[in-house]
């Protein structure tokens, strides 16, 4: 197999471009076109205003028995259609109203299938679509991506654990950016992964509408292409031991799905940006995902609410001994009802992390959950994957029975055919119970936000809590994010540290979390970063010394009715503005470089005064990362305003209509 799907490849690369039979699509306004040839395997080409932006390159599948696609086969019909639609999003991560505008170019092949490529103005997506009979077993999976010019690639390579193969993973890696010809056969990364030619457009490679299915990583070759690896699919497992087991493969087939022969599989997408600051604005995976499919999701409440692992408890100035239990949460809810949060979380240790009905003897969930209910905020639980794979019908009813909306489950590090169906199964049965969910130790969503809109959030990110172990979480890190993993959908990156600290002045210490740039850096994430369900994860005990920040900071919505990428370049600096009712918020960010930005108000109402509140980088931030300083001004559609930002800073800015 490995010898079909490489051989030839780069000499066939140039001379199949002159096939006669090729089919081609361009995106409504005509600046991305698409050619499509068979050779072989199927061949296709884009363009981007008339420049080769991604050079031929190859997709396949192979299914048992069948090779899908092969010289002998031929096109047995083709037609271009053209979809100019709304889509209304239930829980607006960048926007309320998604327009989905593009062309599609189905070709139909004398076997049971068909390719489908959907082209938009900013990117496209091809896929399979089968109509096989019976079930198929796939094989293998071609995906072929050849770049031109002297491409490099902004590449989460992934790392092997002693004790997993190598698709366990986290999700959770930099984005060092590499030469493409550098990147050796033996790494992978998971998607996104932003390729940079020498000259703009940049490209991201991800996927959208991941079902019964592996999710797909990107490998080197040591050339400037990428072949998509899968997982194959797990055949043995075992459960691992210490304080949260998971499941580890153990054993994998010689194929990576069986499924169903009448399915479309997931889109390869594309996203084409001719600036940088179009990308983290871009919402392509959503508009390809699969439409929801809970009904109506009207019950669906993202908000905003604490999380008290990444501190451990550590609070201070209290009159009880701090901890797991019910003083600490009693507290915490107190804290969110006086900064205008929705809701608590109760992370790891409130219960026995492999039985949910075993509670911590230092708990009375009784008491803290009519606690709760009384000062109006919701109570959210953490779980282990294993656990509550065990016990899902239980726990979901108990959940139900104390009044909890929201749940986290944790460590699940895989992105196989079966974990993905789990993702599934999950995320169905709490849309049952009423429950919303974030996944932990997992992969990006790739749009399974769209068709399960209770699944809020997730992680697969490198946030704030490796600031307990680790120096990775710096401001270059914190800037390269939007325009990398978030184009795959929201993260759970946890902002809020009020430890902040200097580059030089920076430790690791449990307890006494620092965080890696200043505070308003922290801040500014809390409108930068895409996520309905944003967790406050700094120190309330410090927090209660700083009212007025810790407003402000409570009245930053979670989802949005615009999204607008003012400015930004990769791994430098980004400014957004989001709109929510008559509302708009700015936030920006830098890396280690202090810089002086503009930010033209040309987004606001004609002839309407604004108050505007800035809360930025204090005079001496650059020595006391934690200094700030908030002011008050009047502001009108037009003005532009200077602002500067400290190294590793940011500043948040409010827009309240008079």
């Amino acid at each position: 197999m490995k010898k079909f799907f490489l051989s030839g490849l780069l000499l066939a690369a140039y001379t199949a471009a002159y096939c006669t039979d090729t089919l081609t699509v361009c995106s409504p306004t005509g600046k991305i076109c698409v050619k499509v040839w068979m050779q072989n395997t199927i061949w296709y080409q884009v363009q981007f205003n008339g420049k080769l932006l991604l050079a031929p390159s190859q997709m396949d599948m192979l299914v048992e028995g069948n090779k899908i696609s092969s010289f002998n086969h031929r096109i047995k019909a083709h037609n271009v259609k053209m979809v100019d639609e709304q889509i209304v999003s239930p829980v607006p991560e960048k926007r309320k109203i998604i327009t989905d505008h593009y062309n599609q170019l189905s070709i139909k092949f004398q076997q049971p299938f068909t390719v489908e490529f959907r082209v938009y103005d900013d990117g496209l997506g091809y896929r399979f679509v089968t109509a096989f009979k019976d079930s198929i077993t796939i094989l293998n999976e071609l995906a072929i991506f050849n770049f031109v010019d002297d491409a490099s690639a902004y590449f989460p390579g992934i790392h092997q654990r002693n004790d997993a193969d190598i698709f366990h993973t986290s999700f959770e890696e930099l984005y060092p950016l590499r030469k493409l010809d550098s990147i050796a056969p033996t790494e992978m990364a998971y998607t996104p992964v932003l390729v940079t030619p020498a000259t703009n457009p940049k490209i991201a490679i991800t996927e959208s509408d991941l079902e019964d299915y592996p999710g797909m990583f990107l490998q080197g070759t040591g050339t400037a292409s990428f072949k998509g690896v899968f997982a194959p699919f797990p055949l043995e497992e075992r459960l691992t031991i210490g304080d949260y087991p998971q499941m580890i493969v153990t054993k994998r087939a010689g194929y990576i799905a069986r499924t169903a022969g009448s399915r479309s599989f997931p889109w390869r997408v594309l996203l084409v940006a001719e600036e940088d600051k179009n990308l983290p604005g871009n919402d392509i995976v959503y508009r390809l995902a699969a439409p929801n499919r809970i009904g109506d999701a009207s019950w669906i409440h993202p908000g905003k609410g604490t999380d008290e692992w990444i501190i451990n408890v550590n609070l201070f100035n209290v009159p009880f001994k701090a901890g797991v239990n019910t003083a600490s949460y009693k507290y915490y809810i107190d804290f969110a009802k006086r900064f205008g949060l929705d809701r608590i979380m109760m992370d790891a240790g409130w219960s026995d992390n492999t039985d949910l009905f075993k509670i911590n003897p230092a708990i009375d969930m009784d008491t803290i959950l009519s606690y709760a209910k009384q000062q109006g905020i919701k109570v959210s639980m953490w779980t282990l994957a294993h656990t509550l794979n065990r016990q899902l019908d239980s726990a979901l009813d108990r959940f139900n029975k104390w009044g909890v909306d929201y749940i986290m489950t944790d460590f699940i590090d895989r992105d196989d055919q079966k974990t993905i169906n789990f993702f599934y199964r999950i995320a169905k049965a709490c849309a049952n119970h009423h429950i919303m969910i974030m996944y932990h130790g997992a992969y990006p969503p790739k749009g399974f936000n769209r068709t399960y809109p209770n699944n809020v959030t997730r992680e697969g990110v490198l946030g704030s809590e490796y600031n307990i172990w680790s120096d990775k979480p710096t401001p270059p890190h914190d800037v390269t994010l939007p325009f990398t993993r978030m184009l795959a959908g929201s993260f759970d990156y946890e902002p809020g540290i009020l430890n902040n600290a200097t580059q030089k002045g920076f430790r690791q210490i449990e307890g006494m979390v620092q965080s890696q740039g200043t505070r308003c850096h922290q801040l500014a994430m809390f409108v930068v970063y895409d996520n309905p369900m944003q967790l406050f994860s700094g120190n309330p005990s410090q927090a209660y010394a700083e009212p007025a920040f810790m407003e402000l900071l409570g009245a930053i919505p979670t989802t949005w009715d615009e999204t607008i990428i003012l400015d930004g370049k990769v791994g430098e600096y980004i400014v957004t503005a989001r709109q929510k009712g008559t509302q708009w918020y700015v936030g920006a960010m830098t890396n280690w470089l202090a810089r002086d930005i503009k930010i033209p108000l040309d987004f606001l109402e004609d002839g309407v005064s604004y108050k505007a509140v800035i809360c930025k980088d204090g005079i001496n931030s650059n020595q006391y990362a934690a200094d700030y300083s908030i002011i008050q001004n009047t502001v009108k559609k037009n003005e532009v305003l200077s602002i500067y930002l400290a190294q590793g800073g940011g500043c948040m800015l409010q827009f309240i209509k008079q």
